[in-house]
C-alpha cells in the first residue's frame, strides 16, 4: 500500500487527507468523494452561504418564525441541545450573534451597550424544539453550527472513506482530526499539540490509532488590549470571552463529540479541568498560566476512547 496525500482548502481553513491505498486511481476516486462530502456540509452550514439551510433557518429566526427542517440538521440540533444541557446552558448555538459586537480585527473591546443589545437575542430557551419544527420565539436571533460542523465533517468524510475500503488513513479539517486506522503496518499515527502561547512549539505529541483528536483554545482568533487577552470563545451569558484556559485537546471515537467536549472545558475555566475528568475522557488541558494537566500530559496514548 501506499500513502497518497490530498491537501484542499474547506470550511476556511486548510485541510488534508491522508489515504493509504493499493493503487492512485483507487485513492483519487475515494479523496474526491470525501472532499465532496466536507463541502456538502459546509455549504449546508456555513453562515457565509445564502443558499444554505442554515441560511434558511437564520431567515426564519430573524423574522421569529418557524420551519420543519430535515433528518440531518434535525441531528444536529438534537446534539447542540444535548451539549447545551451537558454544559449547564454554556454550549450554546444561539451565541453567535455575538459576534457583531466582538471584532478580532481591530484591538479595542466592544461597547457594553452594544452587547447589552445583543443579549436578549441569545439562549435557547428562546427556541422551541419540536423535531422535525424550529421556532423562534424572539425576532431577531440566529444559529450557528461553528461549535460542531467542521467535527462533524471529519467524521463524515471518514465514513465515505471507510465505505470505500479505505482501512488506514487520517482525516485533518483544520487541526479536527479524525483517524480511519493506523499504517498499514499497525503503527499508530503521531498527532503533535501546538503550545497556545508558542503556535510554532509542539508541547506534546500523541500516538492514535484509531478515533478522533479535536482541540479548542484562546488562541485561534483573539485581540490584546492593555496586555489582556480576548479570545473568541464567549460566555454566552455575559457576552464576554472566557479567561482561564488557554486550550484544551480531547480524544473520542468520534471527532464531533471531541471538539464539543473541548469547547464546554474551555467555556466552563478553571470548572472545565475537574468536569473533563468527570467525563473521564482521554485529554490535555494548558491554562493561561501555562500549566498543564491532564491523561495526555505524559504524552502517549495509543487508542480513543469514548465519553
Amino acid at each position: 500500500m501506499q500513502l497518497y496525500r490530498y491537501p484542499f482548502f474547506a470550511m476556511g481553513t486548510p485541510c488534508e487527507l491522508q489515504l493509504y491505498a493499493n493503487d492512485g486511481s483507487d485513492a483519487n476516486r475515494v479523496a474526491e468523494a470525501a472532499i465532496d462530502e466536507v463541502l456538502r456540509i459546509e455549504s449546508r452550514y456555513s453562515r457565509y452561504l445564502d443558499s444554505g439551510i442554515l441560511s434558511a433557518i437564520n431567515r426564519a429566526a430573524t423574522r421569529g418564525e418557524s420551519m420543519a427542517v430535515d433528518a440531518e440538521t434535525a441531528d444536529l440540533l438534537d446534539y447542540a441541545l444535548a451539549c447545551h444541557a451537558k454544559s449547564g446552558g454554556l454550549f450554546d448555538i444561539s451565541s453567535g450573534i455575538l459576534r457583531r459586537a466582538w471584532n478580532f480585527s481591530v484591538e479595542h473591546l466592544p461597547e457594553p451597550a452594544q452587547l447589552n443589545a445583543l443579549l436578549p437575542l441569545v439562549g435557547m430557551d428562546k427556541i422551541i424544539w419540536q423535531r422535525p419544527r424550529l421556532s423562534f420565539t424572539v425576532s431577531g436571533m440566529e444559529l450557528d453550527f461553528g461549535g460542531i460542523a467542521k467535527e462533524y465533517a471529519a467524521d463524515q468524510a471518514a465514513a465515505v472513506c471507510e465505505a470505500h475500503g479505505i482501512g488506514h488513513g487520517l482525516i485533518d479539517l483544520g487541526g479536527d482530526i479524525k483517524v480511519i486506522g493506523p499504517h498499514p503496518d499497525l503503527k499508530p499515527w503521531i498527532v503533535g499539540i501546538r503550545h497556545p502561547r508558542q503556535p510554532e512549539v509542539v508541547h506534546t505529541t500523541i500516538e492514535i490509532s484509531r478515533g478522533a483528536i479535536a482541540s479548542s483554545g484562546d488562541y485561534e482568533r483573539y485581540i490584546e488590549v492593555n496586555g489582556k487577552r480576548y479570545s473568541h470563545i464567549l460566555n454566552p451569558q455575559s457576552g464576554w470571552p472566557i479567561q482561564a484556559l488557554a486550550s484544551v485537546s480531547v480524544i473520542t471515537d468520534q471527532c464531533m463529540v471531541a471538539g464539543s467536549v473541548a469547547t464546554i472545558a474551555m467555556l466552563k475555566g478553571e470548572a472545565g479541568k475537574q468536569w473533563l475528568t468527570e467525563m473521564g475522557v482521554s485529554h490535555l488541558w494548558i491554562d493561561a498560566a501555562g500549566n498543564a494537566g491532564g491523561n495526555l500530559s505524559g504524552g502517549m496514548i495509543g487508542a480513543a476512547t469514548k465519553p
